[in-house]
């Protein structure tokens, strides 16, 4: 689903990559961040052919234009982590993805005399989530891997991560863009509900029960996409266990008792 945000995000991304620039993205959590970030990345189409083994295209994958034309890496810290490793698994990532993408190019092309393709310039955006989990020397890393390659970086975060790196000025004054990923409006969530879950006629705005179970949806979630996601699917268990069709400020109210919501 296109939400308003995710094209945002989009255009937020390719003025990164373009610009070369580094790009701060922030958010509460579950408001759509990674799942922009995978889309835009085609993560989980390429993420499987990073091993090396195999390059994308070979078999004629209809993902292999798309991949050719975002050439970026999505890279998740873990939550221990040190600034070698950091570069290392960047740096790894990178290559791959400059392997495939020099062999989309070029597929008749063979390796060079040390056993290398020339892979140094395609990889043109690197995005960093749960980039709250790096610690100074691990975003002086970044910094560097930056400066040396020249790729755009951007780094996803909760908010008030742009004012924790406004502490450290060498990576903040190569800040170009800021993207500030808000929720869903009472409308777009509306519009998000009707076009994913046609079989609920949330989209019925001539039936006042199910307007009012959509204001009751909206209200719980406060346009959080992925506690939309964890309520319509208790509110789908409710219907089924009591063999219901039509969603009802009830069965709204009944499915988000068994949810655990926290603050947004």
């Amino acid at each position: 689903m296109i939400t308003k945000e995710h094209r945002l995000f989009i255009e937020f991304a390719d003025a990164v990559r373009r610009e070369r620039y580094v790009g701060l993205c922030f958010g509460a959590p579950g408001v759509g961040k990674t799942q922009s970030a995978r889309y835009y990345s085609q993560w989980d189409q390429l993420a499987g052919h990073l091993d090396g083994t195999r390059p994308v295209g070979t078999n004629g994958e209809a993902s292999a234009g798309q991949i050719l034309a975002a050439r970026a890496v999505m890279y998740t810290p873990k939550v221990h982590n040190t600034p070698h490793n950091l570069d290392k698994e960047i740096s790894f990532l990178c290559d791959r993805l400059g392997w495939n993408v020099e062999l989309m190019l070029n597929p008749g092309r063979g390796i060079d005399e040390h056993g290398r393709l020339n892979t140094s310039t395609h990889a043109e955006l690197l995005i960093v989530d749960e980039a709250d989990r790096l610690k100074v020397g691990a975003l002086e890393q970044l910094r560097d891997h930056h400066d040396r390659t020249g790729i755009g970086l951007i780094l996803i975060g909760m908010p008030g991560l742009e004012k924790r790196l406004a502490r450290y000025p060498q990576l903040y004054s190569r800040v170009g863009f800021v993207h500030h990923y808000k929720p869903m409006s009472a409308d777009e969530q509306a519009f998000v509900l009707a076009r994913s879950w046609p079989h609920l006629s949330l989209g019925d705005a001539d039936d006042y029960a199910t307007t009012e179970a959509l204001a009751a949806i909206t209200r719980i979630t406060s346009g959080n996409f992925r506690l939309t996601v964890r309520l319509v699917g208790q509110i789908e268990r409710v219907l089924k266990i009591n063999n219901m069709s039509t969603v009802t400020k009830e069965v709204v109210e009944t499915a988000r008792k068994n949810l655990v919501i926290g603050s947004m």
